[in-house]
């Protein structure tokens, strides 16, 4: 009896100790599971390259990580120079505004299937935020305002978080398998007495929180304004909205002169132009009373002909 008793108990902890190993199996596996998630989520790469690259570090997620962003701008690179010279005529204007600085861009896809894609904007972020930076760095202690425009390889070449907007570019074609381009890049920067007006029409809503600070659609405006009456400062805000309205619904082609007779619907110039949110006044009419002077503007249209070129000025 007590050889049946002994043979009990050895099989009860042969079965404690499998039971042991299986719940620290399951434990596990669960951990694996969180660690492929939290990557995934992370990188946007797909389950399968997450799971092989975490396998192949041992689960390192720092080592698998980076094996990921090594191996998507190898396919990004490769699968951006098949697509060259496929039509980009869809995409972004973002818009960024920053204290006394605001920063707007043309990024173009093929499809507005991506230009809806929250990767493609964050790629529009990511050449805004350059464009800022860069901006930051040229106008320091001006007296007015300073404009600058960017295009081509300049912009190709600016820094992004941790590398050129070249491989972001690369590395977003990669993933989302269409042809892009950093199409052209305009800031502002003003000093005190003076501000900047803008708007975004056919406005896409951020899809993620960290995209909250940016406005995207199909047409943005930005009005460079000087404030000619120092008492007058309230609602200035709405004035350079309502100006940006105008410009994206009137497309002037220059500033143009308060002595400018108005040429009616056909007139290019701002000043003359009738203002749209009130035709019966001339844009120089409505703003006279307003104390309020512009100074410059410029206006995006995605898709537009145009030409784009580097050039920076100070007013």
């Amino acid at each position: 009896m007590a050889a049946a008793l002994s043979g009990v108990l050895r099989v009860k902890l042969h079965s404690w100790q499998q039971a042991g190993l299986f719940h620290s199996c399951v434990r596990l596996l669960a951990a694996d599971k969180e660690l492929l998630v939290r990557l995934r989520k992370k990188t946007g790469y797909t389950f399968m390259n997450c799971k092989k690259a975490l396998e192949k570090f041992n689960s390192d997620p720092k080592q698998a990580e980076a094996w990921l962003n090594q191996q998507a701008q190898k396919e990004g690179w490769s699968k951006a120079f098949k697509l060259q010279g496929r039509k980009t005529a869809e995409g972004l204007v973002g818009l960024l505004l920053e204290g006394n600085s605001a920063v707007m861009v043309e990024v173009n896809c093929e499809s507005d299937f991506v230009a809806r894609n929250v990767r493609f904007q964050q790629l529009v972020q990511q050449m805004a935020l350059s464009t800022l930076r860069h901006s930051q760095s040229v106008a320091l202690n001006q007296p007015s305002y300073v404009k600058g425009t960017l295009a081509g390889e300049e912009i190709l070449q600016m820094k992004a978080e941790e590398s050129s907007l070249k491989d972001v570019l690369a590395m977003t074609i990669g993933k989302l398998g269409e042809n892009m381009l950093l199409r052209r890049a305009v800031w502002v920067t003003v000093p005190s007495g003076m501000f900047i007006g803008s708007y975004v029409h056919g406005t896409l809503p951020p899809d993620l929180p960290s995209l909250a600070n940016m406005s995207f659609g199909k047409y943005g405006s930005l009005v460079v304004c000087q404030i000619t009456d120092a008492g007058n400062k309230s609602n200035i805000s709405e004035l350079g909205r309502r100006l940006g309205q105008h410009l994206v619904g009137m497309s002037p082609v220059s500033l143009g002169s308060l002595e400018d007779e108005s040429a009616g619907e056909t007139e290019t110039r701002m000043l003359a132009q009738p203002f749209l949110l009130e035709p019966s006044l001339t844009v120089g009419q409505y703003l006279q009373p307003h104390g309020v002077q512009v100074l410059d503007f410029v206006r995006f249209e995605c898709g537009e002909d145009t030409e784009c070129t580097e050039t920076s000025q100070t007013q």
